[in-house]
């Protein structure tokens, strides 16, 4: 029978990945159903789309990856097997940070105003740039998530050792030259972007002229906008600050397996996908909108009840029916 710890982990990653696959299928289906009826998809719109796919693929390849290691552990820690899962895993969190990126630097270069010529000419070629930077970032991805592949290795026997410590060298694990480039490149780097663009935003918007229309209570809907691009990058950095601080805190065996800091580690990563897509849904009006109806006809038709059935009594007149018969 399998421990507690274990059962509760894969149940809480089905109900997460449920959650993901459902939220960002919200993402994906709006859009195309839109792509559908002709309208072109706008910068923001196609960096959520290609966001969408990423999480979901990340959904599947980490419940493939924690089950396959809760259930079949001979399998998993083979060396082809290990190295082929890290590297399918590697990739969706590489994208995925990645079009965080250009979806941050989207909305900053839309809210704040630049006065250098490079960054002018930037923010004018966005719309045309954007397909560009997303290409890049996949193949940024792919480079830096296939060379798991081949830097798999097993520490060497030493008969010396303790029984604990062979049991460690056992299991095979990724070698440090591998891992240091592609975290500075993968997760570290794509961090600070998140966070300069935060930061741009944030100055922008306490700028004397928002800071006066903010107190005169006007905000036209482009304040509001910024406002709410403002939010989304800010909750998308703290969402990545958590889940890489999760990330290297389990890396490093900070907390023991089934410890109170390791669970809570364990939980961020898992709900890091349907988290990041319900923070893009709500800073999306029309994607907020889709998920509000959705909520709402839930809501009808989980209260409705049932009528009670039509039911036709029949008065029957007794005595008169007894008469009848007595003369008869």
């Amino acid at each position: 029978m399998l421990p507690a710890f274990l059962l509760m982990s894969m149940a809480i990653l089905g109900s997460t990945t449920i959650m993901g696959i459902i939220s960002n299928c919200i993402i994906l289906s709006v859009n195309l159903v839109e792509k559908m009826r002709g309208k072109n998809l706008g910068s923001s719109d196609l960096i959520l789309v290609t966001l969408g796919i990423s999480n979901i693929t990340f959904q599947f390849v980490m419940t493939a990856n924690d089950f396959l290691s809760f259930l079949w552990s001979d399998l998993y820690f083979s060396d082809k097997v290990y190295s082929i899962i890290n590297a399918l895993l590697f990739f969706p969190i590489f994208s995925s940070f990645w079009f965080t990126v250009c979806l941050c630097v989207y909305y900053c270069l839309q809210i704040v105003i630049f006065t250098n010529s490079f960054l002018m000419r930037l923010k004018l070629g966005i719309a045309t740039l954007v397909p560009f930077f997303l290409v890049t970032s996949v193949l940024i991805s792919v480079a830096i998530s296939v060379p798991a592949i081949w830097s798999t290795h097993r520490d060497p026997f030493n008969g010396n050792v303790s029984s604990n410590e062979t049991f460690e060298s056992d299991f095979p694990k990724l070698s440090i030259s591998y891992l240091l480039p592609s975290n500075i490149i993968g997760c570290s780097l794509p961090l600070v972007l998140v966070a300069i663009s935060n930061g741009l935003i944030l100055r922008s918007l306490k700028s004397p002229s928002n800071m006066i229309e903010k107190t005169n209570n006007s905000q036209s809907p482009r304040a509001e906008a910024r406002q709410r691009a403002a939010r989304t990058v800010g909750s998308l950095l703290l969402l990545y600050m958590s889940f890489y601080i999760s990330e290297i805190m389990m890396f490093v065996d900070l907390f023991p397996p089934s410890s109170p800091g390791f669970c809570a580690c364990l939980m961020i990563i898992y709900t890091y996908s349907p988290a990041q897509s319900i923070i893009l849904i709500l800073g999306s009006p029309k994607l907020k909108k889709v998920l509000l109806s959705l909520l709402r006809l839930h809501e009808k038709l989980s209260s409705e009840e049932p009528e009670p059935p039509n039911i036709l009594f029949i008065k029957l007149n007794i005595q008169k029916t007894v008469k009848d018969l007595r003369k008869s």
